[in-house]
């Protein structure tokens, strides 16, 4: 995704309406207002749409209720998922929403496509993407690879998938912590402040303790680094070829280098073979697989929902619930009355 529209066409253009493209002017003064990632996806929409509407002749802004379901409709015959197709949605109705329009999602013709495009999209064999869950066991499995190893980049990647595991934080999460964050508990183990998440953002931040094993094993990639002294720099950086940190204050770790170190733990102790293609990707561990895994563990444990939740600051338990179907499928009603039943009907045959 792209952080702006195709050249020259700012925000502000998008309506020949003074009013509008005012509007539009105070929306982008107020992007701040929003998650970065949900300003590049209303971007990237937005230039799709609008190049869609140019070709075909339609109006964009404001966008008519039968040319937004032209243009959903369209999505889903190109191979969009129907995930995809409601985001594209949610983001047009959005920008017309803070344009000062009335909305063509509210017309009772959208809703019906895009409960076509979903019934379809079922239908057809669509399931919703998930990343192969990276476990309690592997991160053992890795914590033996790994505790004694010389290389800087691995004792990295090893406390790295510690803390993504036992916080169960997102990895934009993770890359943004510094050295500053980490305190101790009265026991020594340690404490990170979590100044923001996706779901929680307000002045009081969000606590994560570590285990005392978790404790260690940052412990250890802390000294390795010669972070101690180094307040500011981010507590995950880069790691040279010539075995040294490249302390940083100014970027975080990228998402691609987040990406490697699980694809290296795959590398390390993954199976043989590729895990089954999911929605043409997930052939490995990736970003999101420590926060599924870890939520997966809780689950299997009895953990209650709420419990989970918490950890994983998820508002919407249809979020989790998506994770942890496949754990919590044997725990049903139905299947308890039946296991209960089951030893006196086999004791009367």
């Amino acid at each position: 995704m792209t952080d702006s529209l195709p050249a020259p066409l700012p925000l502000h253009a998008l309506s020949a309406d003074a009013d509008i493209s005012a509007r539009l002017a105070e929306f982008v003064r107020d992007k701040d207002a929003f998650s970065p990632n949900t300003w590049r996806q209303l971007l990237s929409v937005m230039r799709i749409c609008f190049s869609w509407s140019q070709q075909n002749g339609r109006s964009f802004l404001p966008m008519s209720p039968d040319d937004l379901r032209d243009y959903l409709t369209h999505l889903q015959e190109i191979g969009r998922a129907s995930s995809t197709i409601s985001t594209h949605a949610s983001l047009i109705s959005m920008l017309h929403r803070n344009a000062g329009l009335v909305p063509p999602n509210t017309s009772p013709a959208v809703f019906r496509t895009m409960k076509k495009i979903n019934r379809v999209a079922v239908i057809a064999g669509e399931r919703t993407g998930q990343a192969v869950p990276f476990r309690l066991n592997d991160l053992m499995a890795l914590d033996r690879c790994w505790v004694n190893a010389t290389r800087l980049q691995d004792l990295r990647n090893l406390a790295f998938l510690h803390i993504a595991y036992g916080t169960l934080l997102r990895v934009s999460e993770l890359a943004r912590l510094r050295v500053r964050d980490v305190t101790r508990a009265e026991d020594g183990r340690i404490i990170l402040d979590v100044a923001w998440t996706k779901t929680i953002v307000q002045t009081g931040g969000l606590i994560k303790a570590l285990s005392a094993l978790s404790t260690r094993r940052l412990e250890a990639w802390i000294a390795a680094a010669g972070l101690a002294r180094e307040p500011d720099a981010f507590l995950f950086c880069r790691v040279h070829r010539c075995n040294k940190a490249l302390l940083t204050e100014e970027a975080p770790l990228s998402t691609p280098a987040i990406e490697a170190i699980f694809s290296h733990a795959w590398q390390t102790i993954g199976p043989a073979e590729p895990a089954r293609a999911n929605k043409s990707r997930y052939r490995g561990w990736s970003g999101h697989s420590a926060r599924v895994g870890a939520a997966q563990d809780m689950a299997k444990q009895g953990y209650a929902v709420a419990q989970i939740m918490q950890e994983g600051t998820w508002k919407k338990p249809e979020t989790l619930m998506r994770y942890i179907r496949n754990i919590d499928a044997h725990q049903g009603a139905m299947v308890d009355l039946m296991e209960r039943l089951r030893p006196d009907a086999e004791s009367n045959n």
